[in-house]
């Protein structure tokens, strides 16, 4: 028996790779095929089951793919409906995989068709337990991403969600391993632990939602509590996951076509192509192209992607490093982003070649920030999410949160030269670029972000006094 994760940090999501005897199932795979074909492969199995925990939002599954490339069924839980050929299990249904059983446990709250699979070995012991966005480890998933019908609310689901886990999940024994669909870092939770697999019995003794005392109302108030709303892009990537998608083959032909200077300046010209930018902060900030935007690729690329530029049908053009080309495509598809129409060739240095106008963007250190806070405090923004503005910050600075941009452009046009600052400095260059590429020129950033700030002579309002 072999049960593998699968982990992919920018998305903290987890895919699995069970296999016995020869026979193979995958669980909520990412949109590429071949690391799960080629793990198949190297242990001589063939790919009988593609098992879907529910419709993902946050990224697009590769189940589609998967199953033309393998012939392997693609199996829901209960209440799924596909534009694909799927097999809608229903609770309780069993499947094999060589010796082992894989047991539907239908958990609907997350979303009415979420289910979780309950691993078997051949002795019919269980052992794990794949729970999707049913429960993550220190949290569950979020009722307000799937809601079947008006007259079904997040506090409807939320009161789905108790009733499963008290029904399916707490009465499985303790020492099984929980292996959830999304860790720390995703935003299809709140309080994700960063470790990506515990047992059951850790959970219950730590995890809020399992304590045995906890009623319905106050599980439903303490999960609502804090939930910001979720990325624009979510219900998209819904859409995509229920009806297909086009292939992952050709959505990597048309991206990684390397377009000429005089193409890049005709896709400039037209205002449904967006320039992106996915080199480091510290390249964007010495020379980029007008207009364009910055997402680094050595970041949380993909779900910022999704989270401000929301539009999956928005036509892409890439600014990448050298040799990563097919790296940002790649991770763009994984969250629905197909239309890429290219890459630069040659790069910011063929732009500049050939005479083409550049921009910078300032950038202070916190020493030189210093002096500028004495002088006009009020232009320092920061960006960072409220709940870190909330464990401190410099004091009578404002919080913008990097999420919301779109809604605070006015505030900006009125500002005098604001400074952003971030944790590090990656989310700081992306408000810059965002900005500067809306007519304010005028934004500078931080170097080092809050990280640095705290180490120089910038009087900051401690988590606690924050409180008060």
């Amino acid at each position: 028996m072999t049960i593998e994760q699968i982990y992919t940090g920018c998305l903290a999501q987890g895919a699995y790779y069970i296999e016995s005897q020869g026979e193979a199932a995958i669980i909520d795979p990412l949109r590429e095929s071949e690391p799960y074909l080629s793990r198949a492969e190297a242990d001589g199995a063939t790919i009988k089951f593609i098992f879907e925990t529910h419709f993902h939002a946050d990224f697009v599954s590769g189940h589609v793919d998967l199953a033309k490339r393998t012939g392997a069924t693609i199996v829901y839980g209960p209440e799924a409906e596909t534009d694909f050929q799927a097999h809608v299990a229903t609770d309780g249904e069993e499947f094999k995989v060589g010796d082992l059983t894989l047991r539907v446990l239908h958990t609907p709250g997350h979303t009415v068709e979420s289910s979780c699979y309950l691993l078997l070995d051949a002795q019919g012991q269980e052992k794990a337990i794949f729970t999707g966005d049913t429960l993550f480890l220190g949290d569950v998933g979020r009722p307000d991403l799937a809601q079947k019908g008006a007259d079904m609310t997040s506090e409807d689901l939320a009161g789905m969600l108790y009733d499963s886990l008290r029904s399916k999940i707490m009465p499985l024994p303790d020492h099984i391993t929980v292996y959830p669909a999304h860790g720390a870092g995703s935003a299809c939770g709140k309080n994700m632990m960063k470790i990506t697999q515990d047992t059951l019995g850790n959970q219950k003794a730590m995890n809020y939602a399992l304590q045995p005392d906890l009623t319905k109302e106050q599980f439903t108030e303490q999960l609502l509590d804090g939930l910001l709303a979720p990325p624009a892009y979510f219900p998209l990537n819904v859409s995509l996951n229920k009806r297909g998608y086009d292939s992952h083959s050709d959505v990597m032909k048309r991206g990684t076509v390397a377009r000429s200077v005089a193409e890049v300046k005709q896709y400039k010209q037209d205002d449904h192509t967006l320039l992106l930018d996915v080199r480091s902060a510290e390249d964007f900030a010495q020379s980029h192209i007008p207009g364009s935007i910055f997402i680094g690729l050595d970041g949380s690329f993909a779900p910022w992607v999704g989270e401000l530029i929301a539009d999956i049908h928005t036509a892409i053009l890439l600014i990448a490093p050298a040799g990563r080309e097919e790296e940002a495509v790649k991770r763009l598809a994984r969250v629905g982003f197909d239309q890429c129409v290219g890459y630069l060739d040659g790069g910011i240095e063929a732009w500049k070649q050939a005479g083409e106008p550049v921009s910078r963007v300032q950038r202070y250190t916190a020493k030189q920030l210093e002096e500028l806070y004495r002088e006009r405090p009020k232009v320092v923004v920061d960006i960072r999410k409220p709940s870190e503005y909330d464990n401190g910050h410099i004091l009578e600075v404002d919080n913008l949160p990097l999420s919301d941009i779109h809604d605070h452009l006015d505030v900006y046009r009125n500002m005098t030269g604001p400074v952003l600052h971030c944790a590090g400095g990656y989310r700081s260059m992306i408000a810059a670029s965002i900005l500067k590429s809306r007519g304010i020129e005028n934004v500078s950033d931080v170097i080092g972000g809050y990280g640095a700030i705290k180490e120089a002579v910038i009087p900051v309002v401690s988590a606690a006094l924050a409180c008060d």
